[in-house]
């Protein structure tokens, strides 16, 4: 894995009023400030099966095979979460923004201000588990902001430094906009308690971004 640059990489954070939500803002749109569109990138923390959600079978390699747990590239920042429960890392040209009480959240913009990636964590708030992670964050994708949401791939087992984890990378369709993001959350359990990360760009900026969040996610440490 290699340090981003501001050249090419961004990210893009978002909140919400719970925590680890994103959806709770006031509706702007994607380009202005902390977007509504984003809202459901972080939406972990609360939420009921609800919406129009469906699963899209993996195939090709397996589901997360990129995947290896390990500390962040050089460079990078580490964000705690204020309860001590997971440390998330930020490439370098990412900037801490204001999130929910308890959650941490960066972003990069783009020079002419899009935001282009968005970093999230917070501690567990709702009754998702390792278990049905998939199918909770879906729904509560569709039960917050987005019309729709799509699984593309999971993964339960993976073994995060000092955890274990779920993760679901999937895509989902905002009601207002109809703006279309690519995201990977997952909900990793340590010795402190459980906490959800979510990483996020526009699916059509997925293939120049991917990278960065995969390396995120590798450095994702449980505490």
């Amino acid at each position: 894995m290699t340090p981003t640059t501001t050249a090419d990489r961004t990210t893009v954070t978002a909140t919400g009023n719970s925590p680890g939500a994103l959806g709770q803002r006031p509706v702007r749109g994607f380009l202005l400030g902390v977007p509504a569109a984003l809202a459901a990138l972080a939406l972990s923390a609360c939420g009921s099966p609800a919406g129009n959600q469906t699963a899209a079978p993996a195939s090709g390699p397996a589901p997360f095979a990129w995947f290896r747990s390990g500390p962040a590239p050089a460079g990078w920042q580490p964000l705690e979460l204020p309860d001590t429960t997971a440390v998330l890392a930020i490439p370098p040209d990412a900037a801490p923004v204001p999130g929910d009480p308890g959650s941490v959240s960066a972003t990069v913009t783009a020079p002419d201000g899009d935001l282009q990636i968005y970093l999230n964590a917070t501690p567990q708030q709702g009754d998702e588990s390792l278990a049905n992670w998939p199918e909770f964050r879906l729904a509560h994708l569709t039960g917050e902001n987005a019309a729709s949401a799509s699984r593309l791939q999971y993964r339960a087992g993976m073994g995060f430094r000092g955890g274990t984890g779920s993760c679901v990378e999937d895509t989902y369709v905002t009601r207002i906009g109809a703006h279309k993001y690519r995201e990977i959350a997952c909900l990793v359990a340590g010795t402190r308690g459980s906490s959800v990360l979510v990483v996020a760009t526009p699916a059509d900026s997925w293939d120049r971004f991917s990278t960065v969040l995969q390396q995120a996610v590798d450095a994702y440490a449980p505490e």
